[in-house]
């Protein structure tokens, strides 16, 4: 396995440095280490993300795998529960993460509580910051077994992703792909305007 993304990479990527990012960043190291792959370049790898939350945009770049090239699965189960299979050999991987231990950083829980409220003082917002920051180090560095349970699977390998015909919804105009297209007054209509119509009353 090549060296892994280097975290202040994925931060410029994502735009802010969080708590949920290096918990993708952790979970995206234990999914290529125990797959014993590279990042990903063509389907190699499927993800599959429980959640919408700032991890995946970790997963997305440290693995390689996203929407557009249809190897980033997301089931919107809210569930911070990550899983990955390789093509090659059919190994899969379920992988949950076990957060970090805040008791070990005591002003997170004592000035959390009044940052979100916000009623920290200037002085105790920049406490928190400082915390969070030496959190999110220990997180990063602790060993990934600290961090993260990883428990082998099966799953049902998806095909690669296809490319569909195109067809213009006879309601707006737009294109859409030929298989998300519905019959409407015997003519083809996109989703959103198939939707519009079966909400009439």
């Amino acid at each position: 396995m090549r060296s892994l993304a280097r975290w202040d990479d994925v931060v410029k990527f994502h735009g802010h440095s969080c708590m949920g990012l290096a918990t993708g960043y952790r979970v995206a190291e234990a999914a290529l280490k125990n797959l014993q792959s590279d990042r990903d370049i063509d389907e190699e790898i499927i993800a599959i993300v429980e959640n919408d939350n700032c991890s995946v945009d970790a997963i997305q770049y440290v693995t390689g795998c996203t929407m557009g090239k249809g190897n980033l699965i997301f089931f919107d189960y809210g569930k911070p529960v990550y899983s990955f299979v390789k093509r090659s050999d059919q190994k899969a991987v379920r992988i949950v993460p076990r957060g970090f231990d805040e008791n070990r950083f005591p002003e997170l829980a004592e000035l959390r509580p009044k940052v979100l409220s916000g009623e920290a003082t200037a002085e105790e917002q920049e406490r928190f910051s400082n915390a969070t920051a030496q959190a999110l180090q220990q997180f990063l560095s602790d060993p990934l077994d600290k961090v993260v349970e990883i428990q082998e699977t099966s799953l049902i390998i998806p095909e690669k992703a296809k490319i569909f015909n195109s067809i213009i919804c006879a309601d707006c105009g737009e294109k859409v792909m030929e298989p998300r297209a519905r019959v409407r007054n015997g003519q083809m209509v996109c989703l959103p305007c198939a939707e519009e119509y079966n909400s009439r009353v």
